[in-house]
C-alpha cells in the first residue's frame, strides 16, 4: 500500500511545487527584462534632453552644416555608451538620417522591431514594451523615446540591448528557485515517508496480526497506537471482533470436546453389551460384526475429534529441537508395522535443528506415516527425508501408493474427507487435520503434492528460529 500511496504524495506535492515555481519563474524573468527596460528608458530619456537643443537639421536633408557643441557631446556620450555596455544607440531624425549615432554605422532599417518602436516614438509616445525574451531566445531589446521641441517631435532616441547578461541573470535567479525547490522536494519526500509510515504502520499491524489469526495464532492482538484517530478504532473493533470469534471458536471446540468425551463411555458400555451379546449368538453372524465394525469405527471417529479439539486448543511449547532425531525415532517405531505390511520404511535424518514443540511435532509424524504405510501397497517404499532450507526444517515424507488426483489434493486435510477410492481402508479422515492443527500452533505448515512416478509427497515444514513472535511484538501485536 505504502508504494502506491507514497508514489501519489510524491507526485501531488511535485505538481504543487511545480504550480508555485513555474509562475515565480516566470515572473523572475519579468522583473529582469521590465529592469533592462526601465534603464534604457532613463537613458534615452538622458540622451533625448542632450538631443532637444542641437542645431536643426538642414532643409536639404543632409546633417548640420554648422558644428554644434551639443552635437559632439552627444555623439561623445552615444560612443562611450556603445563602448561600455555594448548598447547601439542613435538619434534619427524624422527624415531618418542619424543626428548622432554608436556606432556610426548603425542606421535605422527598413523593417523590424527598431524600425517600429521608432515609428511608434513619431507619435510623441514611448514606444511599447518589446515582448518577452527568454534565455535560450536570440533577441535584443528595443526602446524608443522622443525628442520634443516646442511641442513637435524633431528626432527619436533608439537603443537596441543584447540580452546575453539578462539572460544570464535569469538563468541564475532560476537556478536559485530550482535549488528551492529541490530543497523543499527532498523535505517534502521526507515528510511523506514519515506521513505514509504514520499512516500505514496500524495497517500494517493489521495485516500482520490477520496472518497470525489466520494461521492458527488466535490470541494475538493489536496494540491501539499510533496512527490516525480512524484507524486506531478500527484496531479497537478488531480486537473486538478477533476475541469474539475466538469466543465462539472456544465454544466448538469446547463443545466437541464435551460432546466426544462424554459419549465414549456410553459408546464403550454399548460395544460391551454387543461383545455379549455376540457370545449368546451363532459364531460368525454378518449382523452382530457389522454392528461391532462401525462401533468401532465410530470410537475411532470420537478419539480423533477429541484429538482435533485438544490439538487446536492447547499451546504449543517451542523449543530447540533435533527435527532429525526425532524423525528417525519414529521412522524406528513404525518400522514393525511398514515390516508387518510388507512395506519399506526408509530414513535420511541428518541432525537438524528446528523451533518445534517436541511433543506436538511427533504426533503430527505418527499421522503423516501412518497414513502414507497405510496407503502404500506391499513392496513399495515409505521414504522420510530431513532437511534444512534457510530460515526452516522439512521433514518430507513420501509413498509409493496411488496418490491423488488434483481435485483429492485441493481437499486433502480436510475434516472428515476422505478419497472415494479408499473408503475401505480404515480412518476418520480427521488424522491429517489434527496434524494441520498441531503444526500450526508451532507456526508450522503441511503441504501436500504428487510424487512421481505415483504416490502422495507431504511436507512438514517448521522454522529454524524463534523471532516469529519477537516480529509480531515489533509490529505491535499482542498475545493475550
Amino acid at each position: 500500500m505504502s508504494t502506491r500511496l507514497l508514489p501519489l504524495l510524491i507526485v501531488l506535492m511535485a505538481a504543487v511545487l511545480l504550480a508555485l515555481g513555474v509562475p515565480l519563474g516566470v515572473s523572475v524573468a519579468r522583473a529582469e527584462q521590465q529592469k533592462v527596460v526601465i534603464d534604457r528608458i532613463d537613458d534615452t530619456a538622458r540622451f533625448a534632453a542632450l538631443a532637444q537643443f542641437v542645431t536643426e537639421e538642414v532643409p536639404g536633408g543632409s546633417r548640420p552644416t554648422t558644428t554644434d557643441e551639443r552635437l559632439a557631446t552627444l555623439q561623445t556620450e552615444l560612443t562611450s555608451y556603445h563602448e561600455v555596455y555594448g548598447i547601439k544607440a542613435g538619434v534619427y531624425y524624422r527624415n531618418h538620417i542619424p543626428m548622432a549615432n554608436a556606432p556610426t554605422t548603425w542606421f535605422l532599417p527598413q523593417t523590424g522591431e527598431v524600425r517600429e518602436a521608432f515609428d511608434e516614438a513619431l507619435l510623441s509616445r514611448r514606444s511599447h514594451d518589446p515582448p518577452q525574451v527568454w534565455p535560450w531566445q536570440d533577441g535584443t531589446l528595443v526602446v524608443a523615446s522622443p525628442v520634443i521641441r516646442d511641442g513637435d517631435v524633431v528626432a527619436v532616441v533608439v537603443t537596441e540591448s543584447p540580452t546575453d547578461s539578462m539572460a544570464s541573470r535569469i538563468l541564475r535567479g532560476w537556478l536559485i528557485i530550482g535549488a528551492g525547490e529541490t530543497a523543499a522536494m527532498l523535505l517534502a519526500v521526507g515528510a511523506a515517508l514519515r506521513l505514509t509510515g504514520w499512516v500505514l504502520r496500524p495497517v500494517r499491524v493489521l495485516d500482520a496480526t490477520t496472518h497470525d489469526i489466520a494461521t492458527g495464532r488466535l490470541k494475538s492482538r493489536v496494540a491501539p497506537a499510533g496512527g490516525p484517530p480512524e484507524l486506531r478504532r478500527l484496531a479497537r473493533s478488531f480486537n473486538e471482533m478477533a476475541d469474539h470469534v475466538e469466543d465462539v471458536l472456544e465454544q466448538q471446540r469446547a463443545f466437541v470436546a464435551d460432546a466426544s468425551h462424554q459419549l465414549r463411555n456410553p459408546l464403550a458400555a454399548l460395544l460391551l453389551r454387543i461383545e455379549l451379546l455376540a457370545l449368546e449368538l451363532p459364531e460368525g453372524n454378518e449382523e452382530i460384526a457389522s454392528v461391532q465394525t462401525e462401533g468401532k469405527r465410530l470410537a475411532r471417529v470420537l478419539d480423533d475429534l477429541l484429538d482435533l479439539a485438544l490439538a487446536e486448543h492447547a499451546e504449543a511449547d517451542l523449543k530447540v529441537t533435533d527435527i532429525g532425531a526425532l524423525a528417525a525415532e519414529r521412522v524406528a517405531a513404525w518400522a514393525p508395522t511398514a515390516e508387518a505390511k510388507g512395506v519399506r520404511l526408509v530414513g535420511d535424518c541428518p541432525p537438524t535443528t528446528a523451533w518445534a514443540d517436541p511433543v506436538a511435532l511427533s504426533s503430527a509424524l505418527d499421522a503423516v506415516i501412518d497414513n502414507a504405510v497405510k496407503f502404500t501397497p506391499a513392496d513399495e517404499a515409505v521414504e522420510v527425508a530431513v532437511a534444512s532450507t534457510g530460515d526452516s526444517a522439512t521433514v518430507v515424507v513420501t509413498d509409493g501408493g496411488p496418490g491423488l488426483t488434483d481435485d483429492e489434493l485441493a481437499r486433502v486435510g480436510d475434516r472428515f474427507w476422505r478419497s472415494g477410492r479408499h473408503q475401505n481402508i480404515k480412518g476418520s479422515g480427521l488424522g491429517l487435520s489434527i496434524c494441520r492443527a498441531l503444526l500450526a500452533a508451532g507456526d508450522g505448515s503441511i503441504t501436500f503434492a504428487h510424487h512421481v512416478p505415483h504416490g502422495l509427497e507431504v511436507t512438514v515444514t517448521v522454522p529454524r528460529s524463534g523471532h516469529t513472535g519477537e516480529a509480531a511484538e515489533s509490529y505491535g501485536l499482542t498475545d493475550r
